[in-house]
């Protein structure tokens, strides 16, 4: 085990130590109201919007952030991946360990050191990056301490965005945009996903960001049946669809945005399309502060309800974005969900509808609430693309 306390260097931080400090006293404050003595932050994006850190070495090992009101944060992490921890975020006191069954006693002896005895812990349980083990290894070690499911309570904190993660984030759209005016721009019969995706990240990266298209979702006609799939030496054919969700990014926010585009003439998708458009812009006009997550989802199945067509919708009508481009946890707009929307809360919704024939097709945006409303991030049109 390993601790150091002096001075780390920052050059990797994209905001100001000040910006991390401000974050974290708001999750103290809500451990404060949680009734939580202790907090382990294992979520990837939660740890990196409280230090920076983006935690690429946690994908087989725990890194858990301990944060303790009073107290500085003390990041446990695999020595292997310490000078990168060093280097990219603000935290000053930084425990190793070796092996993964290093891992619980080490956690437990930092515990410990802060004299938590018989105190509440809370765990990411509903987040990526812990394990069943990893639970169960900490109660081990730690019996006489109480663990409670903090899943929910540095997402809620990190979904209220500052001034200075809405400009990374409207930076990270413009990219966005890039990529889609590339999209519509390199459709021609012929052209295969891989080749359009090659031209996305050329034109990208040109204007001074990043979109990683082979990522992303890039589909042409059959294979638009597909939820999921990155570009493929699969070339579109005249009268056939072709669907994209891409995001760009910036200081690891991300903002994703799906369209879609025929080239020629394809009745069906131009059917959902279109109804896709009237679903989505129905949920924008439900995002206002005081709605709750679960109002803005029932307003877009209520127009599918409308047309008798409630089954083209097998998913939520949208979720919080920031850090990372979706983290499990985090509010969702699915039915029933009681978050309230907050000014300065930055949502992606993408409306895809699976038609009869099992094509997936539709448009998003991405927004932040207003004080009235919501603002819409892209320039880009959600209307289909005729090429």
């Amino acid at each position: 085990m390993t601790t150091t306390s002096s001075a780390v260097q920052t050059t990797g931080l994209p905001f100001p130590r000040t910006e991390y400090e401000r974050r974290q006293q708001r999750v103290f404050e809500a451990m404060e109201r949680a009734n939580l003595d202790a907090l382990f932050v294992t979520a990837c994006g939660h740890v990196q919007y409280l230090v920076g850190y983006h935690g690429f070495g946690s994908y087989f090992m725990p890194f858990p952030l301990i944060l303790v009101p009073g107290q500085k944060p003390t990041f446990v992490v695999r020595e292997y991946s310490l000078s990168n921890v060093r280097l990219e975020s603000c935290v000053e006191e930084i425990v190793t360990y070796r092996e993964q069954f290093d891992f619980a006693p080490v956690c437990a002896a930092a515990v410990r050191r802060f004299g938590l005895r018989g105190r509440r812990i809370g765990l990411e349980l509903g987040c990526w990056n812990l394990a069943p083990a990893d639970v169960s290894a900490l109660q081990a070690q730690l019996p006489d301490m109480e663990f409670a499911d903090a899943t929910r309570l540095v997402a809620t904190e990190a979904a209220v965005k500052t001034e200075m993660e809405l400009e990374a984030m409207r930076i990270a759209m413009e990219m966005t945009d890039v990529a889609v005016r590339t999209f519509q721009q390199s459709l021609r019969e012929g052209i295969t996903e891989a080749e359009l995706a090659a031209n996305i990240d050329r034109e990208v990266e040109e204007a001074g960001g990043v979109v990683r298209a082979a990522w992303g979702t890039l589909l042409f006609g059959q294979r638009t049946k597909d939820s999921h799939g990155s570009p493929k030496q699969n070339p579109i054919r005249n009268n056939e669809p072709a669907f994209m969700e891409l995001a760009g990014l910036k200081n690891g926010y991300a903002c994703g945005l799906v369209r879609s585009a025929v080239l020629g003439r394809h009745a069906e998708t131009e059917f959902l399309h279109d109804l896709s458009i009237e679903v989505l812009e129905a949920v924008i006009s439900a995002i206002k502060p005081g709605a709750t997550a679960g109002e803005v989802d029932a307003a877009g199945r209520e127009v599918l309800k409308r047309h008798g067509r409630p089954e083209f919708l097998n998913h939520r009508v949208g979720y919080q974005t920031g850090i990372n481009w979706v983290e499990r946890g985090n509010i969702s707009l699915e039915p029933g969900a009681t978050d309230i929307l907050e000014p300065n809360m930055t949502f992606h919704m993408p409306i895809i509808l699976r038609g009869e024939s099992g094509y997936l097709i539709g448009t998003s945006e991405h927004v932040v609430v207003t004080e009235r409303g919501s603002e819409i991030l892209s320039q880009t049109p959600h209307t289909l693309y005729r090429a």
